[in-house]
């Protein structure tokens, strides 16, 4: 049964892909469509407003510095909001301002769509925080890296000199795709008994006669762009474990499906820029085999149970329990753990610290894979990077200038692609190796030897890939780590899109080489092993001796 209800959500998945990955298309394609009809009516406001009357193509370096100049305004908005949060209206419960780490650590963490959380949603910030901060972030962040992601794909995939306009971009992604989704899913959520109200904490006494109070507020408004947009953070402390986060299967099913169908739509809409839906059906097919191997061995993992407690001959057929919601069970667990490492999503309906060591490799090697299907737009363009490696490293096994998408991959490029490749683990390995060097670091472990290292490493896998989940053991409100980490998803988020785009822009300047008989195909089966062997080689070489240190070692220990 089990099996069947993640094999039910998959193939639900598998349905949305095509129409969502068109809508997407015709949202962003530039050419009159019917969404045009639909909402122009309420973009034509925005734009003469902001004086966008007449919206020109950008150059990349114009569209790149747009977004990130956009993206440090409202950080600083948002810094300013979190500092004097206490002074200001909607905060029935008289929560205090945020202290200042724990401030910039937020911002960043929520523009950079990352939503990593070193508080309690509920006793850390106020209802207008949570509000015109986080949720705006929610959906300003979650814009932001669906527009990167479709200037790329034009790109790669067109010639000229301009990728589109980034502020056209953004309204678009606003006005026809998060908010009217972000709309539907909270109204699905409130009738399913999700709390979407103004009201104070409730005050309560129980049967016993002590006084316990409840926390509520505008949950499913942002438990619909938390999942839509890929961001992860929890109203609740405890995210989508808690009851009025996901309440029951069907909640879950839909949170999943949320944060799951735009990042596995643009393998789709890339077919459609490229005119060849099979270049597309091709990335998809990779991010999907990759998904799936990642899937059972988490699965499995969490089915067997924890072999410390098996040896206590302890009742083991409901397998590891521990940290999960009696209402999903591990099959949901598991799908979800999968899902929002792999879409970069961050929100949990189980804690991962308490995973098996060989379940908790599934969600550590899909962030530092650079996150299968990755957020909005972070994982296709992840993918393609890997597409274009792959394609050169054939190209030079059979003694041949390689070519993508007609356009031949040359010096450039690939040094361009290093960085990208090389920024990721840097991001991880550096700052890990600071950490348990170092008190400031190692005062926050929770947990001695092995899981004790695995938290570290999570914790900063977590910031570079701005997924967001954590090894909750881990003490991490503090300087040091707000600090840190607020770095690393700055690096983590900026870096990869910015060299991409310049990518990007280099392939769009050279013009098409003709096909002939040799050139290699990227539009077949083939090609699929091709990439997904990449992926897993390059991600192996570069995390398996952390990895070895952290859940292997662990594992081989409780055995």
């Amino acid at each position: 049964m089990g099996i069947l209800q993640m094999v039910v959500i998959i193939l639900i998945l598998l349905v949305l892909v095509k129409p969502l990955g068109t809508y997407l298309y015709h949202v962003f394609s530039n050419e009159g469509n019917r969404t045009d009809k639909w909402f122009s009516f309420a973009e034509r406001p925005i734009y003469w407003l902001t004086g966008l009357r007449e919206r020109k193509g950008m150059t990349w370096k114009v569209y790149a510095l747009s977004f990130i100049i956009t993206n440090l305004v409202l950080v600083a908005f948002g810094y300013l909001i979190l500092r004097i949060q206490q002074y200001l209206p909607l905060n029935p419960n008289g929560i205090g301002s945020m202290e200042e780490t724990l401030s910039f650590n937020t911002a960043i963490s929520f523009m950079t769509n990352t939503n990593l959380q070193h508080y309690s949603g509920e006793t850390g910030l106020s209802y207008l925080s949570q509000m015109i901060v986080i949720m705006m972030m929610m959906f300003t962040s979650a814009a932001t890296g669906l527009c990167v992601a479709i200037a790329f794909i034009r790109a790669i995939t067109s010639r000229g000199t301009t990728i589109g306009n980034f502020f056209e971009d953004f309204v678009k992604a606003q006005i026809r795709v998060f908010l009217p989704l972000a709309f539907i899913v909270a109204m699905v959520l409130v009738a399913l008994q999700v709390p979407q109200t103004l009201e104070p904490t409730l005050s309560l006494t129980t049967l016993e006669g002590v006084q316990q109070r409840i926390a509520i507020g505008p949950v499913a408004s942002l438990e619909s762009i938390k999942h839509l947009g890929t961001n992860g953070g929890g109203f609740f402390g405890v995210n989508s474990a808690h009851p009025f986060e996901n309440p029951n299967g069907l909640t879950n099913a839909i949170e999943i499906l949320s944060m799951w169908c735009i990042g596995a739509a643009l393998p789709y809409t890339f077919g459609l820029f490229a005119k060849n839906r099979k270049q597309g059906w091709v990335i998809f097919a990779a991010m999907m085999m990759l998904f799936l191997s990642f899937l059972a061995l988490n699965y499995a993992a969490e089915s067997q149970g924890n072999p410390a407690m098996n040896r206590l001959d302890m009742d083991s057929s409901q397998g590891n329990m521990e940290g999960k919601e009696v209402r999903f069970g591990i099959p949901q667990s598991s799908l979800f753990t999968t899902v929002t490492t792999a879409a970069t999503t961050g929100s949990v309906n189980n804690m991962h610290d308490t995973g098996t060591p060989l379940g908790s490799i599934t969600p550590l090697a899909l962030m530092m894979l650079n996150n299968v299907f990755g957020g909005k737009g972070v994982g296709l363009m992840n993918m393609m990077m890997y597409a274009i490696l792959a394609v050169f490293l054939a190209g030079l096994m059979v003694g041949r200038t390689p070519e993508f998408l007609g356009r031949k991959i040359e010096a450039r490029e690939m040094k361009l692609i290093a960085i990208a490749i090389l920024t990721h683990p840097l991001m991880i390995l550096v700052p890990t190796a600071i950490a348990l060097a170092t008190s400031a670091g190692t005062d926050a472990i929770t947990n001695p030897s092995f899981h004790g290292i695995t938290q570290v490493l999570y914790e900063f896998t977590s910031s570079a890939a701005n997924n967001g989940s954590g090894f909750e053991g881990l003490s991490d409100n503090t300087a040091f780590w707000n600090v840190s980490t607020g770095l690393v998803m700055l690096l983590g988020r900026y870096v990869s899109m910015v060299v991409l785009l310049e990518v990007g822009a280099s392939l769009m300047r050279k013009g098409r080489v003709p096909e002939t008989i040799g050139t290699f195909r990227t539009d077949n089966g083939l090609f699929v092993g091709i990439l997904v062997g990449t992926v897993l080689i390059i991600g192996a070489l570069t995390f398996l001796p952390t990895v070895a240190l952290g859940p292997i070692a662990e594992h081989l220990t409780i055995r």
